[in-house]
């Protein structure tokens, strides 16, 4: 699986290197690490070929047991918008969730290569304090298939202190472009390895979500969310039904003063500014060991569903092991540019995440750099492109029938 290190040793190496003395610029020409990232093709959902398709791409990136034998790893879902939003009666595991065979395929082969503990992770949707079980459930989830895969289950939902004590402080490395640490759930923290694992879709805010902004999601409403109060965290309270926005996407205030506060509460407060570095920021404090993209069904027009998405069918699974290289590979199989800056397609009115993530040294955005294994690029795009310009010449839904009225 390459070079493997602890997140404490990726601290002192980046340290060392003297990323920590500044924060770096959008720009910066640095010598980031060049993943591999396999492709491989899976048109259905059936056990048997996800679990062939995953065990080829883990073979081909070096072996699971190399990273994960006697380990305890955890695994951070994309469950964005929550178990009722779903584009039109379409199950949500063949849009925007991942789908629980793909999951359970993943952890089995953990199981077979020697890992000793899962857990899997979410901050699940707000404003429901319950735990991580019963979200899963509510999407049509059945959480117990996955307890056999492994020695040993654990669910948690991150969005609060959960079974720990106290939130575990992350340090930006570098010294960060929003914030200089996050505080998150202590499961971040008490593991060997960390995977993510989620789809490929169109996103507001950065342009395209996959592996990287995946991670955005760890940080705990609680800490985080609109809504709470200023010296306290919100464990007691319901939590904020805005979600990230006030703290995290437009900055109109700091989070609970048990976090840190921002950087620069000067900068921009435009969120295609913020969420990118954020993302980036949260990356480079809690390293992504393994990206696993389920690309076999997935979703396009947005990160959640909306009048404006449609199911998309690229037939592919993806899995790097680096962040932004595998999510550079997955940008292009949607026939977008990951070389593109703020201005254009997919990053119009946003910063490019994988561009500041190479910036700051986690990985590189190059294909030409890149070793790509089992399918091509060119071989395997899903037009996510020309879904794009098709939605853009047609007017907003129920534009029409608001101009007639």
């Amino acid at each position: 699986m390459g070079v493997q290190i602890s997140r404490r040793q990726m601290l002192a190496g980046l340290g060392a290197a003297g990323l920590s003395l500044a924060r770096p610029r959008t720009g910066i020409s640095m010598s980031a690490p060049a993943g591999t990232v396999a492709i491989g093709r899976c048109r259905t959902y059936d056990g048997a070929a996800v679990l062939s398709t995953l065990e080829t791409a883990f073979d081909q990136l070096g072996g699971l047991g190399r990273l994960v034998k006697g380990k305890t790893v955890s695994i951070k879902l994309n469950l964005n918008g929550g178990p009722n939003r779903r584009l039109g009666y379409l199950p949500l595991e063949e849009t925007h969730f991942p789908h629980p065979v793909l999951v359970g395929a993943a952890m089995q082969l953990m199981g077979k290569a020697g890992a000793q503990r899962v857990r899997v992770l979410e901050c699940a949707w707000a404003p429901s304090t319950a735990p991580l079980e019963d979200h899963l459930m509510e999407a049509g989830w059945d959480w117990r298939l996955l307890v056999g895969t492994v020695p040993k289950v654990e669910f948690e939902n991150t969005n609060f202190l959960g079974t720990g004590k106290k939130y575990s402080r992350f340090k930006v490395p570098f010294g960060g472009f929003l914030y200089p640490a996050y505080d998150l759930n202590h499961c971040y923290e008490d593991c060997d390895v960390f995977i993510s694992i989620t789809k490929p879709k169109d996103h507001s805010t950065t342009g395209v979500t996959m592996g990287m902004k995946n991670i955005f999601g760890t940080t705990p409403l609680t800490l985080y969310g609109s809504g709470l109060g200023v010296d306290k965290d919100n464990e007691a309270m319901e939590l904020p039904r805005n979600g990230r926005m006030d703290i995290l996407h437009y900055g109109k205030r700091q989070p609970s003063s048990l976090a840190l506060p921002e950087i620069d509460p000067k900068s921009s407060r435009d969120d295609g500014y913020r969420i990118p570095r954020c993302i980036v920021d949260l990356v480079a404090a809690r390293p992504v060991h393994l990206t696993i993209i389920d690309a076999v069904l997935s979703m396009a027009g947005g990160q959640g569903a909306s009048l404006r998405c449609v199911q998309t069918k690229p037939g592919l699974i993806v899995v790097g092991n680096n962040p932004v290289s595998t999510d550079a590979v997955m940008t292009a199989l949607m026939n977008y540019d990951p070389a593109a800056e703020k201005g254009q397609t997919p990053f119009v009115t946003c910063d490019n995440t994988m561009a500041l993530g190479e910036s700051v040294g986690l990985g590189t955005r190059d294909l030409n750099r890149i070793e790509v294994v089992g399918g091509s690029i060119k071989d395997n795009i899903c037009d996510y492109l020309a879904l794009r310009k098709a939605r853009e010449a047609r007017p907003a839904p129920g534009f029409e029938r608001t101009r007639r009225t």
